[in-house]
Protein backbone atom coordinates (compact mmCIF):
# COMPACT_ATOMS: atom_id res chain seq x y z
CA UNK A 1 0.00 0.00 0.00
CA UNK A 2 1.38 3.42 -0.97
CA UNK A 3 0.93 6.19 1.57
CA UNK A 4 -0.12 9.67 0.43
CA UNK A 5 2.89 11.96 -0.02
CA UNK A 6 2.86 15.60 1.18
CA UNK A 7 4.64 18.34 -0.77
CA UNK A 8 4.84 22.12 -0.92
CA UNK A 9 3.93 24.09 -4.05
CA UNK A 10 4.06 27.80 -4.87
CA UNK A 11 1.12 29.42 -6.66
CA UNK A 12 1.96 31.33 -9.85
CA UNK A 13 -0.57 33.58 -11.55
CA UNK A 14 -4.00 34.94 -10.71
CA UNK A 15 -6.36 32.17 -11.81
CA UNK A 16 -7.20 31.12 -8.23
CA UNK A 17 -7.88 34.61 -6.81
CA UNK A 18 -9.32 35.35 -4.31
CA UNK A 19 -8.62 31.95 -2.71
CA UNK A 20 -4.89 31.79 -3.48
CA UNK A 21 -2.55 34.59 -4.58
CA UNK A 22 0.57 34.58 -6.73
CA UNK A 23 3.43 33.48 -4.45
CA UNK A 24 1.31 31.66 -1.82
CA UNK A 25 2.78 28.36 -0.62
CA UNK A 26 0.38 25.41 -0.36
CA UNK A 27 0.65 22.04 1.35
CA UNK A 28 -0.56 19.39 -1.09
CA UNK A 29 -0.99 15.65 -0.76
CA UNK A 30 -0.18 13.35 -3.67
CA UNK A 31 -1.68 9.91 -4.07
CA UNK A 32 -5.27 10.63 -2.99
CA UNK A 33 -8.32 10.53 -5.27
CA UNK A 34 -9.85 13.75 -6.61
CA UNK A 35 -12.25 15.51 -4.25
CA UNK A 36 -14.95 17.62 -5.95
CA UNK A 37 -15.08 21.15 -4.59
CA UNK A 38 -11.44 21.11 -3.47
CA UNK A 39 -8.43 22.76 -5.10
CA UNK A 40 -5.92 20.39 -6.69
CA UNK A 41 -2.62 20.47 -8.53
CA UNK A 42 -3.38 19.35 -12.08
CA UNK A 43 -1.53 18.61 -15.30
CA UNK A 44 -3.22 20.48 -18.17
CA UNK A 45 -2.86 19.36 -21.79
CA UNK A 46 -0.34 21.14 -24.05
CA UNK A 47 -1.29 24.55 -25.46
CA UNK A 48 -2.43 25.05 -29.08
CA UNK A 49 1.16 25.10 -30.34
CA UNK A 50 1.96 21.82 -28.55
CA UNK A 51 4.04 23.35 -25.76
CA UNK A 52 3.56 21.71 -22.36
CA UNK A 53 1.89 23.82 -19.67
CA UNK A 54 3.22 24.01 -16.11
CA UNK A 55 1.43 22.18 -13.33
CA UNK A 56 -1.51 24.32 -12.22
CA UNK A 57 -3.73 24.79 -9.18
CA UNK A 58 -7.39 24.38 -10.20
CA UNK A 59 -10.66 23.54 -8.48
CA UNK A 60 -12.08 20.11 -9.32
CA UNK A 61 -15.79 20.75 -9.86
CA UNK A 62 -16.88 17.14 -10.40
CA UNK A 63 -16.83 14.20 -12.78
CA UNK A 64 -17.42 14.71 -16.48
CA UNK A 65 -21.09 13.75 -17.10
CA UNK A 66 -20.13 12.10 -20.40
CA UNK A 67 -17.09 10.25 -18.99
CA UNK A 68 -17.39 9.74 -15.19
CA UNK A 69 -13.76 8.59 -14.91
CA UNK A 70 -12.65 12.08 -16.03
CA UNK A 71 -12.78 15.35 -14.09
CA UNK A 72 -13.87 18.94 -14.77
CA UNK A 73 -11.63 21.71 -13.43
CA UNK A 74 -12.18 25.44 -13.08
CA UNK A 75 -10.40 28.58 -11.92
CA UNK A 76 -11.70 30.55 -8.94
CA UNK A 77 -11.08 33.77 -10.90
CA UNK A 78 -13.56 33.85 -13.79
CA UNK A 79 -11.40 36.42 -15.63
CA UNK A 80 -8.16 34.36 -15.62
CA UNK A 81 -6.84 30.90 -16.25
CA UNK A 82 -7.34 27.77 -18.28
CA UNK A 83 -10.33 25.59 -17.38
CA UNK A 84 -12.11 22.50 -18.68
CA UNK A 85 -14.17 24.85 -20.85
CA UNK A 86 -10.87 25.48 -22.69
CA UNK A 87 -9.23 22.05 -22.64
CA UNK A 88 -11.95 19.53 -21.76
CA UNK A 89 -12.03 17.19 -18.80
CA UNK A 90 -8.89 15.67 -17.28
CA UNK A 91 -8.06 12.04 -16.58
CA UNK A 92 -7.56 10.91 -13.00
CA UNK A 93 -3.83 10.63 -13.76
CA UNK A 94 -3.78 14.37 -14.51
CA UNK A 95 -5.08 15.19 -11.01
CA UNK A 96 -1.67 15.21 -9.30
CA UNK A 97 -2.45 16.26 -5.71
CA UNK A 98 -5.16 17.74 -3.48
CA UNK A 99 -4.51 21.05 -1.69
CA UNK A 100 -4.53 20.41 2.06
CA UNK A 101 -4.05 24.03 3.06
CA UNK A 102 -2.29 27.35 2.84
CA UNK A 103 1.15 27.33 4.49
CA UNK A 104 2.38 30.84 3.73
CA UNK A 105 0.59 33.86 2.27
CA UNK A 106 2.37 36.57 0.31
CA UNK A 107 1.95 40.12 1.54
CA UNK A 108 0.21 42.72 -0.57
Amino acid sequence: MRLPLPALVRVRGRSMLPTYRDGDVLLVVRGVPPRPGRAHVVRLPPDASGRPRPLSVKRVTGPDPDAPERWWVDSDNAAEGVTSFDVGSLSGDDIVAVVAGLVWRTLG
